[in-house]
């Protein structure tokens, strides 16, 4: 389960990271060019998504490389990606995926107790 949530989360991560650079990119052209919030729609929270367009493809690979080793810890870092992700971008075709990845993979680190390795984090 841990080599599971690892690959999760740094597939989650890195996808995320793509959602991320074009979450951060379009708050940047909105405050630039506002004609274009005005053809395509206006940013809301345009701080909400530069700091989740960062701090979310970080928190999913960091806990996807630490989940074969600190798997409570890694778990809790990749839902916290999640739902940072959802919070900040909701739930569509593009984030489906990484929200859906960084959060099984979190479950599943969390759930890796005793039958992989002989230190449980319970």
């Amino acid at each position: 389960m841990r080599n599971a949530a690892l690959m999760l989360g740094i597939i989650g991560g890195l996808f995320a990271m793509v959602v991320g650079f074009f979450g951060y990119g379009y708050t940047e052209v909105v405050a630039k060019h506002a004609e274009v919030g005005q053809l395509f729609g206006p940013v809301e929270n345009a701080q909400l998504i530069r700091v989740s367009s960062f701090l979310a493809p970080l928190l999913a690979l960091a806990g996807g490389a630490m989940a074969k080793a600190r798997a409570l810890w890694g778990g809790i870092l990749m839902l916290i990606a999640a739902a940072l992700m959802y919070h900040a971008f909701g739930f569509g075709v593009f984030t489906m995926f990484p929200i859906g990845f960084c959060l099984v993979g979190g479950l599943l680190a969390l759930a890796a107790g005793k039958p992989d390795e002989p230190k449980a984090h319970f």
